[in-house]
């Protein structure tokens, strides 16, 4: 089947659906985070340690990060429109689940149908951003998709946090879950019939791995990602452990977000500049001073300034969202001619990072708030070594 734009319509044309894919990014993106700002009142409900609770980010991150090239493939013949409306409907469902879970087995068998749903979505939501608009406007199209992850990463979790203040951790998901359906209806109305892609096998995929400098670049990606989260699933214990109120602790967790999103804006600035090698030196350099200080504030008895909190935790959110762009700078000078698939690997090896620093500060959790974010300075400590290494 054809391309749904054609050269008669209007550049404009195919934005408006962009601008619907771009919402069930954010959907997506808010399933994922959204949950580090329920674990308190998840955990009291489901009766587990707020350590173990924040092992279903774990299981997402981990189901996201193993699932995505597995599923591209096995799906790559399938409607764009019809993989984009299945995967909300999943992920819909799942939230729906795990709104009503009586336990916490139970909650995490559908985190990780939602993260099935997830892994689907998110990569076909930007290829098919790139094939609705013309080609003079694919840029701002996709920039237009990857707005809806910025966007989530900003506001799912104060937003979670204070949703969970007035109505509870169970009907936050639910309404994750009617938002879900609510795009994916709207998907099905607006979105154009869409060619399916092309059919990439798995041992294809993977064969970029053999190339000894991707090799050298993904491991740090997961080093990186795992240093800004050790603390961020268990941010409002970590937070509020630290003698930040309710209030502070809403304005921090944002300014987190705020953070993340001029980080990974301003890296790219960087990167043009000075070069991804430079542009992540300053990024794990800022991780760890500011995790390492957060470290030692929470280990004072004397009352805590919580602006200085504050604006270390906009430095941390900063810091974790800037590494990306840099690194799939390396892998596309690394490896020009499988730069799709590398960049596709680097998207499974963040989630493997998310969930490997979550499982590690869940870990961490009972030895107390300064060894969660200790283990993250230490592991962005590692991540500035591990980068000079191998430049």
């Amino acid at each position: 089947m054809a391309n749904a734009y054609t050269d008669e319509l209007p550049w404009w044309s195919g934005l408006a659906p962009v601008a619907i894919l771009a919402l069930g990014t954010f959907a997506v993106a808010t399933d994922a985070f959204i949950v580090a700002g329920l674990l308190p009142s998840m955990a009291a409900a489901l009766r587990v340690s707020v350590a173990a609770a924040g092992q279903s980010v774990t299981t997402f991150a981990i189901t996201y990060a193993v699932l995505a090239p597995i599923l591209a493939t096995i799906a790559a013949k399938t409607s764009r429109r019809t993989l984009l409306i299945g995967a909300l409907s999943v992920i819909g469902i799942a939230n729906l689940g795990a709104a009503l879970a009586p336990t916490f087995a139970v909650l995490l068998i559908f985190r990780v149908i939602a993260a099935t749903g997830a892994a689907l979505y998110t990569p076909t939501a930007g290829a098919t951003a790139a094939l609705i608009v013309r080609p003079s406007v694919r840029a701002r199209a996709l920039a237009i998709v990857v707005g809806g992850l910025t966007a989530a990463t900003i506001l799912s979790v104060p937003l979670g946090h204070y949703i969970n203040i007035w109505a509870g951790w169970r009907p936050t998901l639910g309404l994750v879950a009617a938002l879900c359906f609510t795009i994916g209806f709207t998907l099905f109305r607006t979105l154009p019939i869409t060619a399916s892609g092309a059919s990439v096998p798995l041992r294809t995929r993977l064969a970029v791995l053999r190339q000894a400098g991707v090799m050298k670049v993904l491991p740090l990606t997961v080093l990186g990602m795992a240093a800004g989260y050790t603390p961020y699933a268990y941010s409002i214990p970590v937070l509020r452990g630290a003698g930040m109120s309710a209030a502070a602790t809403g304005t921090a967790l944002f300014l987190y977000g705020l953070g993340a999103a001029l980080g990974s804006i301003g890296c790219g600035y960087v990167t043009d500049r000075w070069g991804a090698t430079r542009s992540l030196g300053i990024t794990y350099s800022v991780m760890t001073v500011a995790l390492g200080t957060l470290a030692w504030l929470a280990r004072q008895d004397a009352a805590r300034p919580e602006a200085v909190i504050e604006v270390l935790v906009g430095l941390w959110g900063a810091s974790t969202w800037s590494q990306t762009p840099p690194q799939q700078h390396r892998l596309v000078g690394t490896a020009p001619q499988g730069a799709a698939l590398a960049i596709s690997l680097n998207a499974s090896a963040i989630y493997l990072g998310i969930g490997s620093g979550t499982a590690l500060g869940g870990a961490a959790l009972a030895a107390g708030i300064p060894m969660v974010y200790g283990i993250g300075a230490c592991l962005a400590a590692l991540a500035l070594l591990y980068l000079r290494v191998t430049a």
